[in-house]
């Protein structure tokens, strides 16, 4: 049961049983005024944790919005620039809804601690006023009655009549005073079930807009979101394919280190540890150099390091050689040392030890020795998992390799070759196919894309607009020797068609980009910087993919610059161009059919046999090294016989097994590639050879060479130079950028296109 109203005729008569009903009255005002104490108490609180919450939300904003990302190499693909706006994506996020907070905070402090003061001062504080005074009027009064009443009645009348009309008078103030707090009490109880409750209602109000506001942001944000999330799963399949080709080269250098050296522009470099000499009585001690000799210029750089001190790199020096003496140990008590002395410091000699005894050979050689020493380069066929159009993991899932391996060899028969049917066989399973595919074109002793626009290709797509990377492709794909061209569309065509069917088999086209991309294309050097390409690679595998009708069905613009005269750019520069006349010379393409050669449709007539063909409309031109991997018995005997090239084939009317397949797999649409067919029985089949390799154009090592520009090219980076045609280069080098020399001109040196120069 609630309170008992307080009847107003009862105060008058202030019985006891009113006294008790206006004592619980008062009781619950005095707990709902502690109550709004403690709730405004607990307000501020709340406000000052909502303040902390924010400042640290803040801080945790700025710290996302200052961190970014470092890359590996020169560029970021589009998905790894993506997640590195993300973070600042995710601070404005939070700036944004820490702005919304503050409103929040705002609000509570005007709609709900304001108000509720205001009540408890005005309201409850004015209750307590009148209380006092009603209580003082009630001892007042009754003790007024109480003295009175104790009056003689001897009094003189007109003295008892003056006292009797006080206490009267006294009585009637009593009874509108306890009128007065009856009503007041009463109003009070009525005004804080609104009053109270209204500011909690506003106080809710902002919190419901807060979180509105917060959903808000989160449903701009959620197509972000998504898009991030491709982002993320693009750039982990990538790192998963970069992965494996990273831990697969270290593990080749690992085996045989010497025979993966990269390319330098020094003939000899590393540690030596170098005798300094002091006055007699404290003998000598030996300092770590790092040293680096180029035997064009006979030039000698030494820079001390040291370790173990955290890397602090030495004020360094330069000499030129004139000569080096080995040193042996009936002269010196310690192993693999050897004298140097300077061509330009008379009588200063220097002695030096290296690490072993093969480190001294190696110097040695390089300052002067007999002793060679040979290095091969190997490149290891890293398996891709692969896997029909509708089967999940389509070219992930891998076949038995025994089972691949038998494929190819049949595929590598000419009489098996013509003889197998891949689309009706149920002895080979889909993944032995699409593994032998992989394993076939992975093996190529050049890559299908070939070697000399692999750099072109990767370029564009490290910076431009999406238009501007398609159309780049789509010219360069047009510079292919046209054998090249046509396997690659055969190849391309039939990846659009495993796309298309993704929702069954689970293979994007960032996912065939991830496989196919080291596949398609490969650096002429494996290096690490080489591998932190891979990503660009699967890019221009998926620009192919998802333009194919376009790059392949119609012709690139005459307009678009020809990607030439490109070096290393930095992150997000677009690409090079250059303002050069004339046509590169094509290096000869070295990409082996599966035991066929796509038909020539211009040639009325078959090719002879023994006949080299051009390295424009030839899809392989092997080298001598290929021809010990050729079949055995008289099929050799097809070879020319100067190693050369193999000949094109006479062609006949039935279509090769693998590339049937291909095209089998392929939408039922008329087919624009050249028929292709089997060679003729006269010729031997195309060997497949994982060691078969190109000769390069340039020399194994070229030192001091003088070259002349063929072409002219404007410079676009401060490390390349500018030239006309004629130009003469002098002291001309290899370089470690792949495509690129280094030469002086004019008193500059820098780097040269190497097809831009011939060398004299």
């Amino acid at each position: 049961m609630g309170l008992q109203p307080l009847e107003f005729s009862d105060c008058y008569l202030d019985s006891p049983w009113f006294r008790e009903r206006i004592r619980a009255h008062e009781a619950e005002l005095e707990r709902t005024n502690k109550f709004i104490k403690e709730l405004i108490k607990d307000g501020k609180n709340l406000i000052a944790a909502t303040k902390s919450l924010s400042a640290a939300q803040r801080k945790f904003a700025h710290s996302l919005r200052d961190f970014k990302f470092e890359f590996i190499g020169d560029a970021e693909t589009d998905d790894e620039r993506c997640i590195d706006a993300s973070l600042r994506e995710f601070s404005n996020f939070l700036k944004n809804l820490e702005e919304q907070r503050e409103i929040m905070a705002l609000s509570v402090t005007e709609t709900l601690i304001k108000p509720l003061e205001k009540f408890r001062k005005e309201q409850l504080g004015a209750v307590k006023e009148e209380k006092k005074k009603f209580d003082k009027e009630t001892e007042k009064n009754y003790s007024l009655i109480d003295k009175h009443l104790n009056l003689s009645a001897k009094k003189k009348d007109s003295h008892l009549q003056e006292a009797d009309l006080q206490v009267e008078q006294n009585r009637q103030h009593f009874y509108e005073l306890s009128l007065e707090y009856v009503c007041k009490l009463q109003e009070i109880q009525e005004r804080k079930k609104f009053e109270f409750v209204e500011p909690m209602l506003s106080f809710f109000q902002g919190m419901f807009t807060f979180y509105h506001q917060g959903h808000e942001l989160s449903k701009d944000f959620n197509h972000y979101k998504m898009e991030l999330q491709i982002n993320i799963q693009n750039t982990r399949n990538r790192f998963e394919g970069t992965r494996s080709e990273v831990e697969e080269l270290m593990n080749k250098i690992r085996q045989n280190p010497k025979d993966h050296k990269r390319v330098s522009q020094f003939t000899a470099e590393g540690y030596l540890y170098v005798q300094e000499k002091r006055p007699a009585p404290f003998g000598s001690s030996w300092v770590k150099h790092y040293c680096m000799f180029r035997k064009a210029a006979q030039k000698f750089n030494m820079i001390p390091f040291e370790h173990r001190s955290g890397g602090k790199l030495g004020d360094g020096e330069v000499f030129f050689l004139k000569e080096c003496t080995k040193r042996h140990t009936d002269s010196i008590d310690r192993r693999f040392c050897f004298d140097i002395e300077a061509a330009d410091r008379p009588g200063v000699s220097l002695t030096v030890q290296a690490f072993s005894e093969e480190e001294r050979k190696q110097w040695l050689e390089a300052l002067g020795g007999k002793e060679a020493l040979f290095h091969s380069f190997n490149r290891a066929i890293i398996p891709r998992p692969e896997g029909s159009i509708n089967d999940q993991g389509l070219y992930r899932v891998v076949g038995v390799s025994s089972k691949v391996q038998r494929l190819l060899s049949v595929l590598m028969d000419v009489k098996t070759c013509n003889e197998l049917d891949l689309e009706n066989s149920v002895d080979w399973e889909v993944k032995t196919i699409t593994s032998a595919l992989k394993q076939y074109l992975r093996s190529l002793p050049e890559p299908l894309m070939t070697y000399e626009l692999h750099g072109e290709f990767i370029v564009p797509v490290k910076s431009g607009s999406p238009e501007s990377r398609v159309n780049a492709i789509h010219f360069l794909v047009h510079k292919l020797p046209e054998k090249n061209k046509e396997m690659l569309d055969i190849l391309v065509k039939h990846l659009t068609n495993v796309s298309n069917h993704s929702k069954q088999n689970l293979m994007t086209v960032a996912n065939l980009g991830v496989v196919f991309g080291p596949t398609l294309m490969r650096p002429q050097e494996e290096t690490v910087a080489a591998i932190m390409d891979l990503k660009f690679q699967n890019i221009v595998v998926e620009i192919l993919i998802e333009n194919h009708e376009k790059i392949f069905r119609t012709l690139p613009d005459t307009t678009f610059p020809e990607p030439t005269c490109l070096s290393t750019s930095p992150p997000n520069a677009p690409p090079r161009q250059s303002k050069r006349q004339g046509q590169r010379t094509k290096r000869p393409v070295a990409v082996y059919n599966l035991c066929l050669e796509l038909e020539d449709g211009d040639s009325p007539n078959p090719p002879k046999e023994d006949t080299p063909t051009s390295s424009q409309d030839s899809l392989s031109s092997p080298s001598p090294t290929s021809a010990a991997w050729g079949p055995p018995g008289p099929d050799r005997n097809h070879l020319p016989a100067d190693g050369g090239s193999w000949a094109s084939t006479t062609l006949s009317q039935t279509r090769p097994s693998m590339v049937q397949w291909l095209n089998l797999q392929s939408p039922s649409t008329p087919s624009s590639n050249p028929a292709v067919t089997p060679p003729s029985p006269r010729s031997p089949p195309f060997p497949f050879s994982p060691a078969a390799s190109i000769v390069d154009e340039l020399p194994e090592s070229l030192i001091n060479r003088k070259a002349r520009a063929v072409y002219p090219c404007e410079a676009e980076h401060s490390s390349e130079l500018s030239f006309e045609i004629g130009a003469i280069f002098e002291d001309v080098q290899t370089s470690r950028e792949p495509g690129w020399l280094e030469g002086t001109l004019n008193g500059k040196r820098g780097l040269i296109p190497q097809n831009y120069v011939k060398l004299l």
